[in-house]
């Protein structure tokens, strides 16, 4: 134990020695390397100074060299606007010498001007004065000519403005009777070639002109089965269809009476059909009419498609194919509207391949011309801008529905389009044999035109010719010469126009006759 004790002591002691000799060597070499340290930097601040004060110097040349430049830089601008300064001091000297100048020659121009103006002053003084002693000739030479003629001056104004007003009148008429000469000369020869070729081109054919459907009956019982009892049956068809349908005394037939072409012929199927099936009561009529009714729906859209087919027009809305569909059931006169317009189409299509315009658009145009007489009972207006309306609504293109509006010039007629379809229509109406009208409104047409024609003065007799479509008109001799009986004409036939409505047109024309007589004894 104790010899343990004495190892543990030395050890002790032993790392005592050792921690002060390392402290004493540490403290050695510290104060060494401290010594060597500060050598060290004494001498790195040397180097630093000396770098510097090279740093410095070098610095301050740079300066100095950038101040020079600098300098000659600033040298040379200033010579530079120096230069410029006085170029531009030369030019404003220039052009304050021109506008010397110029003021001078204004000022010699301003003097020049008051001596004229002082010229033009006394000239109109003198003017004037003129003007004063003409007035006062002229008024001593009025008085002077009225006591001479015996008129006042209103009265010879008067004379004078008529003789003037004739001789104008007559030269007018001369003129124009020389224009029109030379222009039918032209226009003449082409607007025959175009209408012959037109027409000879195409033949149609016409229906009578119908109000009534007629429907025959197997027999006469067949008429008590259609009235009903009470009258149920009749009252139920006309109910359902809008007709009216008379029975009467003639034989196996019955009479179906309406306006709306469409109606009377879904009136005529239904009762057809009814007969055929044998059943007839109210119940039964209202389900063939609805039946019916789709079947002619049906039937006017297949007709417009294949006249759209036919005239190889294709786009069309179905509504306006439907629209020209029921134009097959309508009339005007004795003319189907159906069959006009194709008749048109075709015309206007050929006058416009004629003329070297577009023929598929005046087909187009031309076939939906009276497309408004489908629809004028449901909505307001001529059947003219009807029509424009509908081809504007279902999508045509304007040169197209404006045509179909101008036809009968409810607007203005502005194209070749407008002037072709309108000259078709009225072609296809004036056709003879397309259009009939009754006894009473063609003698009252024929009576109106001797009426009209006689109602100007000059005019002895008046005949309406060619079935109301020409009017002759012999005048007196002695009272009008063949300008004034050019002007008759004009003006009789815009009374025409002005007072009397018509298919087609009609030509005046007025006759001047002169007889010679003598006798040889």
């Amino acid at each position: 134990m104790i010899e343990l004790w004495i190892v543990a002591i030395v050890f002790i002691a032993s790392l005592g020695i050792g921690v002060g000799l390392g402290i004493f060597f540490r403290n050695r070499i510290g104060k060494t390397k401290l010594h060597d340290a500060k050598q060290r930097v004494e001498e790195i601040l040397k180097d630093a100074g000396a770098k510097a004060d090279s740093i410095r110097k070098e610095a301050e040349l740079e300066a100095k060299e950038a101040q020079l430049k600098a300098k000659e830089v600033l040298e040379r601008e200033m010579q530079r606007r120096q230069e410029e300064f006085h170029q531009t001091e030369k030019r404003l000297q220039t052009k304050e010498d021109a506008l010397e100048k110029r003021f001078e020659t204004l000022e010699k121009k301003g003097d020049e001007l008051k001596s004229k103006e002082q010229s033009l002053t006394d000239r109109q003084r003198h003017a004037e004065g003129l003007e004063k002693r003409y007035a006062d000739l002229v008024s001593e030479i009025k008085k002077s000519l009225e006591r001479v003629s015996g008129l006042s001056a209103e009265d010879a104004k008067r004379e004078l403005k008529d003789a003037l007003l004739e001789e104008v009148k007559r030269d007018a008429a001369k003129r124009i009777q020389e224009i029109e000469q030379q222009v039918k000369e032209d226009a003449d020869k082409k607007a025959k070639h175009i209408i012959s070729i037109a027409i000879e081109r195409l033949a149609s054919e016409y229906s009578a002109e119908r109000t009534v459907s007629v429907v025959q009956l197997p027999n006469d019982e067949m008429k008590g089965r259609i009235i009903g009892r009470e009258g149920r049956n009749i009252r139920a068809l006309e109910a359902a269809t809008g007709v009216d349908i008379m029975i009467d005394d003639t034989p196996e037939a019955v009479i179906i009476s309406g306006f709306n072409p469409v109606r009377r012929e879904i009136a005529r199927l239904t009762l057809v059909n009814l007969i055929a099936d044998g059943r007839i009561h109210p119940t039964r009529i209202e389900e063939m009419v609805a039946k019916v009714t789709k079947e002619v729906e049906t039937s006017m859209k297949e007709t417009g498609e294949k006249v759209c087919l036919d005239l190889n027009i294709t786009n069309m809305h179905l509504e306006l194919m439907k629209l020209l569909g029921a134009l097959k059931y309508r009339f005007s006169y004795a003319q189907n509207i159906l069959q006009h317009s194709i008749e048109v189409a075709h015309i206007c299509g050929m006058m416009a391949a004629e003329l070297g315009l577009n023929q598929q658009t005046a087909k187009r145009a031309a076939l939906l011309h009276d497309i408004g007489k489908a629809v004028s009972h449901e909505a307001e207006g001529g059947h003219a801008l009807v029509g424009m309306e509908y081809c504007k609504k279902y999508g045509e293109a304007s040169d197209i529905y404006h045509a179909v509006g101008a036809h009968h010039e409810d607007i203005p007629q502005e194209t070749a389009l407008d002037l072709l379809v309108d000259a078709a229509d009225a072609l296809s109406g004036a056709r003879p044999g397309a259009r009939r009208e009754v006894l009473e409104a063609y003698v009252k047409r024929i009576e109106e035109l001797e009426r009209i024609s006689t109602s100007f003065k000059g005019v002895e007799k008046a005949y309406a010719i060619q079935a109301g479509r020409e009017i002759r008109v012999m005048v007196q001799n002695e009272q009008l010469n063949d300008a004034e009986s050019l002007v008759l004409c004009k003006d009789i036939a815009k009374k025409i126009e002005e007072e009397m409505t018509y298919p087609g047109q009609i030509k005046v024309t007025v006759i001047r006759e002169i007889r010679s007589t003598e006798y040889a004894k």
